[in-house]
Parts: structure tokens; sequence; C-alpha cells
């Protein structure tokens, strides 16, 4: 069963969509690796937080990287001498990197780590100069009357 999408067709056909069909491109080759397992939720309009079990890893041991629209989160532990003791380990405690695209504008405000969670907060700032804004409609009889008045005041003022 073919699994990826041609996007060429959309390719050709669109004008500035570029990076949208990289990152769906990137996303349809992305790994299927599932750890550490995560959770995405939106606490708001534009707030939202990842949550990662990183269980069996300090915070000094995990490494927070947001740049260019994307944030990586790496881990890895120094060995420990005591895997002669284990008969089995259930933990996992392997080094991992997981990343996330970000949207435009949306930030990482802060990390707080408790209980083997590591959880990471967004905010979606948008800049205010390309926050939509509201144009007034002028008339026409409205811009020639104020051009007729003008110069009455002028003569009056004379």
């Amino acid at each position: 069963m073919r699994t990826n999408f041609d996007f060429a067709p959309y390719r050709r056909s669109t004008v500035g969509f570029d990076r949208l069909f990289d990152l769906l491109e990137t996303s349809a080759r992305a790994d299927t690796d599932s750890y550490p397992p995560f959770d995405i939720e939106q606490q708001g309009e534009d707030q939202y937080r990842i949550t990662l079990a990183v269980a069996g890893f300090r915070p000094d041991e995990i490494e927070i990287v947001a740049q260019n629209n994307q944030l990586t989160v790496k881990g890895s532990r120094a060995d420990d001498g005591d895997a002669g003791r284990y008969l089995h380990r259930g933990i996992a405690t392997r080094a991992f990197e997981r990343r996330f695209q970000l949207a435009d504008f949306v930030v990482v405000q802060e990390a707080s780590f408790d209980s083997g969670l590591l959880r990471i907060a967004l905010k979606r700032e948008i800049p205010e100069a390309m926050k939509p804004r509201k144009i007034e409609i002028g008339t026409t009889a409205t811009a020639a009357n104020d051009r007729l008045e003008a110069p009455r005041e002028d003569r009056e003022a004379a």
C-alpha cells in the first residue's frame, strides 16, 4: 500500500506555498518512533502546552531548543554502571530527540519539569503589524466637500 502523496501538481499551480508542502512531505517521511510519549493540548485561543513523559531523566539531562519554527527536545543520560544488577529494565532511558513544527509567531514561554513530566508552554504572539486592522472607507462626496471647504476657510482668514 502506497502512503506517499505526490504534491508536484499542487506545487506547479500555487505560488508561495513551498514551505507548507515541505512541511507536509517532511512529516510524511518522519520516523514513527513513539518515544518519549507526548501530549499536545490547547489551553486557550492562542496558548498551547506540550507534555512529554521523560521518566528516568533529570532536568539537566534534557535540552530544549526553539529555532526557525521548530522546537527540538533532546534527552541523554550518562551511562550508569548498574546495568549488571537489573533482571528486567522496562523504564526506557535511551537517548531521544523529538521535533515539533511550530506555526508562525508561536514562541516558547516556559518549560517546567515535575514528576517525570516535561511541560513546555507555547503562545502565539502575532505582531501588531500583522494583525488585521479596519480601514475606513471615505465617500467621494465627503472628499469633494473637504476640497471645496478648504479654500473658503482660506478666504475667511484673509
